[in-house]
C-alpha cells in the first residue's frame, strides 16, 4: 500500500502538477533518509542495550524472558515508537511546537525538556568516565591488571597475581569471613572516583575526570555545530562501528573456554518465572526506557524529516534493530563472564553485574585475562564511547530544537549554532558536582529518579491528548494525509487502549516494587531520597502548571469554555509548509498563521534577487518573512 501510495503522491503532487520541493529551507531536513534511521538508531541503541538487558534477561528466567519481552516490543514499544515518530514528522516542531494540537498539554513537551535535561548531564558524565578508561587502556599494562599499587588494599586478590586465583575462587565461592575485592574494583573506588564516604560529602573534583568531560561535551558540540547537517553525517560512524566492535568482541568471546556456560547461563529459560508479575513488570519498563519513549528525542529528531517520508516503516526498523542489539550485546557480555567464571572456579553469577559495576568493574577485569588486554579494553570503551554519543547528540539536540522553535524567529534561528554552544557550557557546568568524590553517588540518584515513573505518566498523558482530547479519527486522517494510508488497525487498537492500559501497569508496577536506592553497601539518607522524588515530580508538575496557566488565559466566560478553547488545537496546527496544507488544513493567511508557516517559492531557481524583491509579511513574534507577492 506504501509503495502505491508514494507513486501517486510523490511529495504530496498529483499527476500534472509541477513537483513540490518537500524541503524546509528553514528549519533544514535530514540529508537523506539513511542518516534520519542511523540518528534514531544511535538515540535507541545505549549504554542499557550493554549493561542492562542482559542483567534483567538472567535474573528473570534467562530465555523465558524474551517471550514478555518480544510482547511489550510488539504491543507497546512500537506503537509508542510510531506514534511520536508520526507526531513529530506531521507538524515539523520540537516537543513543544507540535502541542500546538492541544495548547493545554503543552507542559507534556516542558516536561520532556526537563527529563531530557537531566539525562544529558549525567549521561555524558557516564561517557567521559568512558572515555577515561579509554585513555588509560592505551598502556602495555592495564592498570587494573594487579593488586601492587599504592591505591590497593591487603583484601586486593588479583587473577593474575602468581597462584592467587585459587585464592580469589576460594574467598567467591565460601566469602565467609573475608570479602574479596578485585583489583579492577579497587582501581574504580579507589583510584578513578575516590569515593567518599556520603552523598553529602562531595570532596574535591576528580581533575581526570573533569578535563574527560570536557572532551565528550567538546565532541558532542563539534558534532551538533551545524544541527543535523552535521550530526547527521557522523552518525554513518557513531551508530555503525559499534556493531563492527561487537562482533569483534562476540567472535573473540565464543572463543573462549567457559564461553559456552556463560551464553547458557544467559539463555536458558525458566519458564517457572513466565507467571511472576515482575518478569513482565520488568520487560515492559525496559521496553520503554530502552526505545527512549518521552524524552522528546523521538519527536525532535523525526520532525526533520520530510513530510512525505514513510516514518511507519522507519518505527519498525529502528525498534526491531534496538531489541535485537540488546539481545546480541547479551551473547558478547556473557562469553567473556563465561569465561572469567570458569577461569575462578566459579557460578556466572558471581561474576555477573549490572549498571556501571558490568561496564567498569565486571568486565575490565574479566578482559585482563585475555591476550593483548590493552586492545580489547580500547575497543570496549571505544564501543561504549560510541553507544553513548548517539543518545548523546539527540538529548542536547532535542533541547537546542525545542528553544530555537519556540522563539522561532529569523535572529535565532541564524545563531542556532550559538545556542548550541549555550546548552553545551550549561550541561559541562551543571556536570562538574559529578565528577567529585561523591560524584556517582549523585550520578545513580539521577538515573533512578530523574527518568523513571515521571516518563511513564508523560508518555500515558500524551496518548491520551492525541487519541481521545485531539481525537483519535483527526489523528488517523492527519497520518493518512502525510503517509498516502491511514496507520494499521493494529496500531489505531494499541493507541487507544493496549499502549495506555501497558503503560498504566508499568506505572503500577514501578510503585508496588519501589525499593528506596543504594549503591553497593551505602544506604541513601532520607534527604537525597527527597531530592530524588523533587527531580522525578519537576518534570510532572509542568503538566497541571502550564494547564492551569493556559486555562486562565483562554477565552470564554465559563470554565468549560475556557477549558474547551484550551484543548482545541491552534490555527496554526498541521504540516509546516504550505504546500503540504489542504482540506481542513488549507492556510486563512491571517498573520496568526503566516508567521508559523513557511511558503516555499513556486519556482526554486528564481535568482536571489527576485526573491528579496517579495513583499514581506510582519509574523506575529515581530520577524519578517520574505514571501512570494503571488501566494
Amino acid at each position: 500500500m506504501a509503495d502505491k501510495c508514494s507513486e501517486g503522491l510523490l511529495n504530496g503532487t498529483v499527476p500534472g502538477e509541477r513537483g513540490k520541493q518537500d524541503k524546509s529551507v528553514k528549519r533544514g531536513n535530514w540529508g537523506n533518509q539513511i542518516e534520519f534511521v542511523l540518528t534514531s538508531v544511535g538515540y535507541a541503541v545505549g549504554l542499557g542495550n550493554v549493561w542492562r538487558f542482559p542483567y534483567l534477561c538472567y535474573r528473570n528466567g534467562g530465555g523465558a524472558f524474551m517471550f514478555p519481552y518480544f510482547i511489550m516490543l510488539v504491543f507497546c514499544g512500537i506503537p509508542l515508537f510510531f506514534m511520536e515518530l508520526s507526531f513529530g514528522q506531521f507538524a515539523s516542531q520540537g516537543c513543544l511546537g507540535v502541542w500546538r494540537v492541544s495548547p493545554m498539554f503543552k507542559g507534556v513537551g516542558y516536561g520532556m525538556m526537563v527529563v531530557s535535561t537531566y539525562i544529558g548531564i549525567y549521561y555524558n558524565v557516564v561517557i567521559c568516565i568512558a572515555f577515561y578508561y579509554f585513555f588509560v587502556s592505551m598502556t602495555r599494562v592495564l592498570p587494573w591488571t594487579y593488586c601492587s599499587n599504592a591505591w590497593n588494599t591487603p583484601d586486593c586478590v588479583g587473577v593474575l597475581d602468581g597462584n592467587l586465583s585459587s585464592r580469589a575462587a576460594l574467598n567467591l565461592a565460601l566469602n565467609a569471613t573475608q570479602k574479596r575485592t578485585s583489583p579492577s574494583e579497587e582501581y574504580w573506588r579507589r583510584y578513578v572516583l575516590d569515593l567518599s564516604d556520603d552523598i553529602g560529602n562531595l570532596g574535591e573534583v576528580r581533575l581526570p575526570l573533569l578535563g574527560c568531560l570536557g572532551v565528550s561535551w567538546v565532541v558532542v558540540f563539534l558534532c551538533l555545530i551545524k544541527g543535523v547537517k552535521s550530526s547527521g553525517k557522523v552518525v554513518y560512524f557513531t551508530a555503525t562501528f559499534p556493531y563492527v566492535v561487537l562482533t569483534i568482541l562476540f567472535v573473540r568471546g565464543i572463543t573462549l573456554e567457559g564461553a559456552l556456560t556463560g551464553i547458557m547461563y544467559y539463555l536458558t529459560p525458566q519458564w517457572d518465572k513466565i507467571l511472576d508479575a515482575k518478569v513482565w513488570g520488568d520487560a515492559a519498563s525496559q521496553i520503554f526506557y530502552s526505545l527512549g519513549c518521552a524524552w522528546g528525542g523521538l519527536i525532535t529528531m523525526a520532525s526533520y524529516n520530510k513530510f512525505h517520508n514513510n516514518c511507519y516503516r522507519d518505527s519498525i526498523i529502528i525498534s526491531i534493530t534496538n531489541c535485537a542489539t540488546s539481545v546480541y550485546a547479551g551473547f558478547v557480555i556473557f562469553s567473556i563472564l563465561g569465561f572469567m567464571a570458569n577461569h575462578l572456579g566459579v557460578d556466572v553469577s558471581k561474576v555477573a553485574d549490572h549498571g556501571p559495576g558490568l561496564a567498569f568493574v565486571a568486565y575490565p577485569e574479566a578482559l585482563t585475562l585475555l591476550p593483548i588486554s590493552p586492545l580489547w579494553s580500547i575497543l570496549f570503551f571505544f564501543m561504549l564511547i560510541l553507544l553513548g554519543l548517539g543518545t548523546q547528540f539527540c538529548l542536547l539536540e532535542t533541547l537546542v530544537t525545542a528553544i530555537v522553535d519556540e522563539v522561532g524567529n529569523e535572529w535565532i534561528i541564524r545563531r542556532k549554532t550559538f545556542v548550541t554552544l549555550g546548552v553545551a557550557v550549561a550541561g559541562f557546568l551543571l556536570g562538574v558536582p559529578l565528577t567529585t568524590q561523591a560524584g556517582i553517588y549523585w550520578l545513580l540518584l539521577m538515573d533512578n529518579y530523574a527518568a523513571s515513573f515521571s516518563l511513564v505518566i508523560i508518555s500515558c498523558i500524551m496518548c491520551v491528548a492525541i487519541m481521545y482530547i485531539y481525537g483519535h479519527r483527526n489523528y488517523f486522517k492527519d497520518i493518512e494525509m502525510m503517509l498516502g494510508f491511514p496507520p494499521p488497525l493494529f496500531f489505531q487498537i494499541c493507541w487507544r487502549f493496549i499502549s495506555p492500559a501497558i503503560i498504566f501497569f508499568i506505572l503500577v508496577f514501578t510503585v508496588i516494587q519501589y525499593r528506596p536506592i543504594s549503591y553497593n553497601d551505602y544506604v541513601y539518607p532520607p534527604w537525597a531520597i527527597s531530592i530524588g522524588f523533587l527531580m522525578a515530580l519537576s518534570s510532572v508538575i509542568c503538566i497541571p502548571i502550564y494547564a492551569i496557566y493556559k486555562v486562565c488565559c483562554s477565552e470564554g466566560d465559563t470554565l468549560l469554555e475556557r477549558l474547551k478553547n484550551a484543548t482545541k488545537a491552534s490555527k496554526d496546527w498541521g504540516p509546516v509548509l504550505a504546500e503540504h496544507r489542504s482540506g481542513r488544513y488549507a492556510p486563512a493567511f491571517s498573520p496568526s498563521t503566516e508567521s508559523h508557516l513557511e511558503v516555499q517559492p513556486l519556482q526554486p531557481e528564481k535568482s536571489r534577487s527576485e526573491a528579496e524583491a517579495a513583499s514581506p509579511v510582519q509574523g506575529s513574534n515581530g520577524s519578517a518573512h520574505s514571501q512570494d507577492s503571488r501566494l
